[in-house]
């Protein structure tokens, strides 16, 4: 029965495609059901490894802590630090892993220039420096959007981030065209899926891209997607909100 097909096909599940770490990857999965429940099939095939370094970290002297993401919060967590200092979080996501570390967090809701404008209004002149724990790759000058601010803040890069293929399971998708949306969370890494992307030479003309920021956008483009989205807004409800506009695949 034509009707029948047709209804099938409207609500049938799209297939979704996250290269993040898999914890992040699996936290935004669940958070994506939670509000579009049946709506995508989601594959996790984390393209980035997450490994903690053996740089110390400096506290001495600090007022707040900086995260520019969940990795940065689990490889301070991990090292078991106790401290009352607050932390000034770049998104939601972000924020919410760190009180379940059990730090006070704030959210900027938004990017690094959010973030740093979360810190400006913070930061009280005579306080201690801001510590930015991160990995060897960071998206944006946090510290150097600070300094022109007046604030004083340094780098504890406390984990490193060391690229990955793209999984069996994904690529046998791509190849086949059953891959029908993939996220961008950041610029390296939706540079590293353009480049597996690339090599393999799959059809994308039924792929959509949506992406967490024009940075991150920019940097998936040159694969040419069927179609490119930018999220509204930096953040999981922003990304959340970007793939619910999403139709049902027919």
């Amino acid at each position: 029965m034509p009707g029948a097909r047709r209804e099938r096909d409207l609500v049938a599940k799209k297939t979704l495609l996250l290269t993040r770490p898999a914890r992040q990857s699996e936290a935004f999965a669940r958070a994506l059901e939670a509000e579009l429940p049946g709506r995508f099939e989601v594959i996790v095939a984390p393209m980035t490894r997450i490994t903690p370094t053996a740089e110390p970290l400096d506290l001495d002297g600090a007022s707040g802590l900086l995260f520019t993401s969940a990795n940065g919060v689990e490889q301070f967590a991990a090292r078991g630090i106790a401290t009352g200092l607050p932390a000034y979080c770049v998104g939601a996501m972000t924020a919410a892993a760190a009180r379940r570390a059990g730090l006070a967090a704030e959210s900027a809701d938004g990017d690094v220039a959010a973030l740093a404008g979360l810190a400006r209004a913070r930061y009280r002149p005579g306080d201690g420096p801001l510590v930015h724990v991160r990995g060897r790759h960071a998206a944006g000058d946090l510290l150097g959007a600070l300094a022109a601010a007046g604030i004083p803040g340094r780098a504890a890069e406390i984990y490193r981030q060391t690229a990955a293929p793209l999984g069996a399971e994904a690529a046998a998708r791509f190849a086949a065209g059953g891959i029908d949306v993939v996220t961008q969370f950041s610029p390296r890494s939706a540079a590293a899926l353009a480049a597996e992307l690339a090599r393999g030479g799959w059809p994308l003309d039924r792929v959509t891209s949506v992406a967490l920021s024009a940075a991150a956008d920019a940097a998936f483009a040159g694969v040419a997607p069927g179609r490119r989205i930018v999220a509204a807004e930096p953040g999981r409800a922003g990304m959340i909100a970007a793939l619910s506009a999403l139709r049902s695949r027919g």
